[in-house]
């Protein structure tokens, strides 16, 4: 796991002050609009409430969900629109995902995991490959979860790596050995297959890092 930094004990200011150091440097390193990608769930949204309180000229950048349940995005189980309500008042764009939408080169990709080990939408079911040649993909988790039983859209495994640098914010003892695992190649679950990929991308690899 030497090719993964661990930061723990970060609650949520803590971790919207290291993404808004990472996004000011970005912005002042290019003059171009900054594009990344988020997670929904649980955990990321109180960190995007006080991430969109700190001085970040947010008219630059893009945000795109990593992925989203298929339902409109005024329903109570949308990430998208979850993410207008916080990211546009502050002047950011959010990008709604779709099946031919046309990659950017993201600055930053925030991923969340499952217990189950799954990454954005790619249940293990869905067997994600690290080559595959979408980026974009329509699935159908299996079992569908209780709590939101809807087909979802994703980012695949190349679109995800396809950047400088991804976080993880991982809560729960569980959770953290079912990382520690895949980290340690001891698992073939969608985490592992992503962290695996990203070790073979080296030197071109993005720079991994993992709140606790």
């Amino acid at each position: 796991m030497e090719h993964i930094d661990f930061i723990p004990d970060m609650d949520a200011a803590e971790i919207a002050d290291r993404l808004a150091a990472y996004l000011e440097w970005a912005l002042d390193a290019s003059h171009a609009d900054l594009t990344i990608a988020v997670p929904g769930g649980s955990t990321p949204f109180p960190i995007f409430e006080e991430l969109v309180t700190r001085e970040l000229d947010f008219t630059r950048i893009v945000v795109w969900p990593t992925d989203d349940r298929i339902v409109p995005e005024d329903h109570e189980a949308s990430n998208t629109g979850k993410m207008r309500a916080i990211f546009e008042p502050v002047g950011a764009q959010v990008i709604g995902l779709h099946e031919d939408a046309e990659m950017p080169d993201f600055a930053l990709v925030w991923l969340g995991m499952g217990a189950d080990g799954h990454i954005a939408s790619l249940f293990p079911n869905t067997d994600p490959q690290p080559d595959d040649p979408r980026a974009v993909r329509r699935i159908t988790p299996d079992p569908l979860p209780p709590e939101a039983p809807f087909d979802r859209i994703t980012l695949t495994i190349p679109a995800l790596l396809n950047c400088p640098s991804i976080i993880f914010v991982i809560r729960g003892d569980d959770k953290r050995a079912v990382f520690d695992a895949a980290a340690a190649g001891n698992s073939d679950l969608p985490i592992a297959r992503l962290l695996t990929q990203a070790k073979e991308w080296e030197p071109e690899a993005p720079r991994i890092t993992c709140f606790t």
